[in-house]
């Protein structure tokens, strides 16, 4: 994942650079899921997603879960301007629409990689919408060409210039929060003319720091939110960490020191709940 914006009106923009994601064409679709195991998604038909699974990391200890979450849910690699040690998350339903180019292959992968979100992070109800009035995420899938375009018309001429040079990103994710640093609104911008992988990838990526893990991390080898890995699929340590964010307890506005108080007792519980969903042995 590429660097992160955040400008002075409170948005937070972060984009996956295309010069470290190459597109990988394969079809894509969900597993099922049985009984308290939730089966991966996509990986039953799709090459890249299931050579990266079988070869996931999927032990950690507390310290190197606790690490990863203070990097990603914390500050931001690059910002513009603003506040970044708060926790920033939704405190109410997800709802995700999906606009613009008339895709429906893409957006039956969307809506499935919101199904798999949602069984797997225990806190967050999150389901896709119907209309955009119903929602507070809402992806346009654009094609390649149109990409800066659609950029111009979200952020503006001069954010949209700083973007392009720094990232040349080919799919962008943003979000406004208020003062209390609960997220009110995301946009996510995702280019449907990728390959399979490189749109899974994208989507997984983007969707997921739309809720709130904003900042990038070189020092994490397993997060999807490293500049340096491609996963196509929500894995293990991430969803330790989205569960870590969407705990009741972690509230929206935390200190590091607010979120030390609590991990412990949060992480034992985030733990029974990753195994339980991914047949993980004790």
């Amino acid at each position: 994942m590429g660097p992160c914006f955040r400008g002075d009106d409170g948005v937070n923009i972060v984009a996956m650079s295309r010069s470290l994601h190459p597109r990988i064409v394969a079809a894509a679709l969900i597993a099922i899921a049985l009984g308290g195991l939730v089966a991966p998604a996509f990986s039953a038909e799709n090459p890249a997603i299931a050579s990266r699974q079988r070869a996931e990391k999927k032990s950690f200890t507390d310290s190197e879960i606790a690490d990863g979450f203070f990097r990603v849910a914390f500050g931001a690699e690059y910002h513009l301007a603003g506040r970044v040690d708060r926790i920033r998350k939704y405190d109410r339903p997800v709802r995700v629409f999906a606009g613009g180019v008339s895709r429906p292959d893409r957006k039956a992968q969307l809506a499935k990689v919101v199904a798999d979100i949602a069984t797997r992070i225990a806190h967050l109800d999150i389901a896709m919408a119907k209309t955009a009035d119903d929602a507070n995420v809402v992806v346009t899938l654009v094609r390649d060409r149109d990409l800066f375009r659609t950029i111009r018309s979200f952020y503006g001429e001069d954010r949209a210039r700083e973007i392009r040079k720094s990232l040349d990103p080919q799919c962008l994710s943003g979000f406004h929060k208020n003062e209390k640093f609960e997220i009110e609104h995301s946009d996510v911008i995702l280019t449907v003319d990728t390959g399979d992988f490189t749109f899974l990838d994208c989507a997984y990526e983007e969707l997921l720091q739309a809720l709130g893990p904003i900042n990038d991390t070189s020092a994490v080898p397993w997060t999807m939110f490293n500049d340096k890995v491609s996963m196509g699929f929500f894995d293990v340590y991430d969803q330790y960490l989205l569960n870590i964010l969407y705990d009741p307890r972690i509230k929206a506005g935390m200190t590091m020191a607010e979120v030390e108080a609590v991990l412990p007792e949060v992480l034992a519980d985030v733990r029974v709940w990753v195994r339980k969903v991914n047949g993980l042995k004790e």
